[in-house]
């Protein structure tokens, strides 16, 4: 595990876009830093899942929206990324760049434990001292804007419709303790050490919850679990 950049140790970053020129313009804009070095790059989810541990960044840039195939056919791969590599390196400070200003993949980006978020339209500088802010700790993410987005979750109605009880008792049990820990912000993997499942199997779970509940991303669940915790407060049984 990692301390912070410091003076003598130079501030190591991990470079995760499906565009060569893109990777190529950022490692240029920061290596001509004198304290910024680029430990490593990925034009795909699965490489950077493989690559960043060896890398050992202190901060990982990664593009939210990652093209077919480069994020294993999702729309938002490097969300999916941030939480992986979140739940693996805690320390990590995850910076999502994005061509679009989408609220969608800002709350997913905050569910999964991102740092910051920023346009690539922002201007090198700003880009450079992002990198650098989220470094040490602090977050990138505008204050109004993400209490905007976490109202959503926490709000009267975090969800397009309540959750419907007919969708939920086809649930089993199983999958009711799989939803709440996906309502906790668990990776798969996590889910299935906390539950003693494959990670396949937890996968596979996951899917079927989707479907029964009628929605098809997992952080629509992860709101529909907020709710009916906040309608049945108290612990629930794991």
């Amino acid at each position: 595990m990692h301390a912070h950049a410091t003076p003598a140790s130079p501030l190591r970053v991990f470079i995760l876009d499906d565009h060569e020129v893109v990777r190529r313009g950022v490692r240029d804009l920061l290596e001509a830093e004198p304290d910024i070095v680029v430990a490593g790059e990925a034009a795909n989810a699965r490489e950077a899942l493989a690559r960043v541990p060896a890398a050992r960044p202190h901060v990982a840039v990664l593009d939210v929206r990652l093209g077919e195939g480069a994020g294993g056919g999702s729309d938002h791969g490097g969300v999916e990324v941030c939480r992986e590599l979140r739940a693996r390196m805690p320390e990590l400070a995850c910076l999502m760049l994005t061509s679009f200003d989408d609220d969608e993949a800002l709350f997913d980006a905050i569910m999964a434990g991102a740092a910051g978020y920023v346009l690539k339209q922002i201007g090198g500088s700003a880009l450079v001292d992002a990198v650098r802010t989220v470094a040490t700790g602090r977050s990138m993410l505008d204050p109004r804007t993400t209490a905007h987005v976490m109202a959503r979750l926490r709000g009267p109605k975090p969800v397009p419709e309540q959750p419907d009880t007919s969708q939920l008792e086809r649930l089993s049990p199983r999958e009711l303790e799989i939803l709440d820990l996906i309502g906790e912000g668990l990776t798969n993997r996590q889910i299935a050490t906390r539950l003693f499942l494959a990670e396949k199997t937890v996968k596979n779970r996951v899917s079927s919850i989707l479907a029964k509940l009628g929605v098809g991303r997992r952080v629509q669940a992860a709101m529909i679990a907020e709710r009916l915790r906040e309608q049945s407060p108290g612990p629930r049984p794991h």
